[in-house]
């Protein structure tokens, strides 16, 4: 979701706004503020458990921004109560993006817990929403079965800026980044890489790169220190050069994810040249559609036949799977194709 905002921020940018980026802090704000370049950041101090993004300075900044219009990112925590007051009290326009958080696989995790939620404050702050942003057909009709009288569109992630000229073909290479979490379905990977090893080339890798909370990476770590698998690396975080230098080298990208809105991980390989290998709740079909992905499903077994189905792709046939992804990148999923969804939605409500 931070990928999305600070995309968002330039878009925003683009469309000759003044981009406002307020949140609740954490440890890694300091580190992470320069991605926000040109938006004035604004972070309340966290007080309570992490998990809820609670602070009581959050309304006072909202109220102080002075703003045209909020687009709250994501759900079931502290910040959608305080942007839903803000909708009320001032009755300026509010957008929801829940960035795939109304998926049943979300939803069904510590039901109880969203089900409070949705007492408490969510339902109150979905009915101020001017419109419920839905990144994909499907989480639109997710959006649909939770709030029927929702206002919805159906606008993609946008891409970074895509690669001009098309990338050598690489070693075989695959590369998952993003997110340590169950939900991502690192255990199935694993254990798919260690079944089909000895049917990929002599050479080929696993790079995971990703973060997480301490129970998640070690998880992780655990797992590898307990696998057969062999040519597995976890490098930990990859930001800027580090990521840059990973999708230079990776021939494709592997998302095995029960659960996803749309992956930011799936858009920045693209945008390098690199296909994917990802379920199909990744909410991408264009990518299967185009040529710049595999289907890998989810089991184990059917996430192998997948590597082994990539990894056997020659070089001319993963130039054709390279150049599809990155003209998804360029067009549809251009920050310019998507800066004129935006325009458009925001300057109805505006």
């Amino acid at each position: 979701m931070f990928e999305a905002v600070a995309a968002q921020v330039q878009i925003l940018r683009r469309l000759g706004a003044t981009p406002v980026v307020l949140g609740v802090g954490d440890d890694a704000a300091s580190q992470d503020s320069w991605r926000l370049e040109g938006a004035e950041l604004q972070l309340a101090r966290r007080r309570g458990p992490v998990a809820l993004a609670y602070s009581p300075d959050l309304p006072r900044l909202l109220e102080a921004a002075k703003l045209d219009l909020l687009h709250l990112h994501g759900i079931w925590q502290y910040p959608v109560r305080a942007a839903g007051t803000w909708a009320g009290s001032t009755g300026k326009p509010m957008i929801v993006s829940p960035h795939g958080m109304l998926d049943p696989w979300i939803t069904n995790r510590n039901a109880w817990k969203k089900q409070a939620a949705r007492l408490l404050w969510e339902r109150a702050a979905w009915s101020r929403a001017s419109l419920l942003h839905a990144l994909t057909e499907a989480e639109a009709a997710e959006i649909e079965r939770e709030i029927p009288t929702a206002s919805t569109i159906v606008i993609p992630n946008a891409a970074p800026a895509a690669t001009k000229d098309p990338p050598p073909p690489r070693g075989p290479v695959a590369l998952y980044l993003g997110r340590i979490h169950e939900k991502k379905n690192l255990g199935a990977l694993l254990a798919a890489w260690t079944r089909v090893r000895g049917d990929l080339p002599a050479d080929s890798s696993l790079v995971i790169a990703g973060w997480g909370d301490d129970e998640g990476i070690a998880a992780i770590e655990s797992a590898l220190a307990g696998s057969a698998a062999t040519n597995v690396e976890f490098v930990g975080t990859a930001f800027g050069s580090q990521k840059a230098a990973l999708l230079d080298l990776a021939r494709f990208m592997v998302l095995p994810s029960h659960s996803e809105g749309l992956p930011m991980a799936i858009l920045e390989g693209w945008a390098a040249g690199v296909p994917s290998i990802m379920s199909g709740a990744c909410n991408l079909p264009e990518g299967f559609a185009s040529g710049a992905a595999i289907r890998c499903g989810t089991a184990s077994d059917a996430i192998g036949a997948a590597l082994v189905e990539a990894f056997a792709k020659t070089d001319s046939e993963w130039k054709e799977m390279s150049n599809s992804a990155l003209s998804l990148a360029s067009g549809p999923f251009s920050q310019e194709t998507i800066a004129k969804h935006w325009e458009r939605s925001y300057g109805r409500l505006l």
